[in-house]
């Protein structure tokens, strides 16, 4: 979340507002004896209100590869993983087992993609002797293969 935005005044009084209209809402439902939902509400109350009125903070990008694409599925999966997490059925289980071998998939894709268009630049730059070129994708290269 990007919390810096809560110094601006009015991005800070829209957030307290969000938060008390969630636990108002909150409030309103009958009591639940389960304390877990309960818990699970309320954060899940300030997770929703933070995102909607802070948004959310850009990251730096350590992997070229990675796209809004890869961000979905990385959403599916934590989705996926929660649902499991609260109810933890066989089908539950099973979701999320798919899910994450199709983003596993799709990431190992992506790189191999990324891979093999920067080996291509490389052996281009090589060609033509253009070494500056060469220099900056042979380290683009190792941070890729960075932990």
């Amino acid at each position: 979340m990007n919390l810096r935005k809560l110094k601006e005044l009015e991005v800070r009084k829209q957030y307290q507002i969000e938060i008390t209209n969630r636990f108002t809402a909150l409030e309103n439902l009958s009591d639940d004896k389960d304390i877990n939902r309960a818990w699970d509400n309320i954060k899940e109350n300030i997770k929703t209100s933070t995102k909607e009125s802070l948004g959310l903070k850009k990251l730096k990008q350590h992997k070229p590869w990675f796209d809004k694409e890869c961000l979905g599925f990385l959403d599916q999966r934590k989705q996926a993983k929660t649902q499991w997490i609260q109810d933890p059925s066989q089908s539950n289980e099973d979701n999320l087992n798919s899910i994450r071998c199709d983003a596993s998939r799709h990431f190992s894709n992506k790189t191999k993609e990324y891979l093999k268009a920067k080996i291509e630049e490389l052996e281009t730059n090589r060609q033509i002797k253009n070494v500056r070129d060469l220099y900056k994708g042979i380290n683009d290269f190792k941070m890729c293969y960075q932990p």
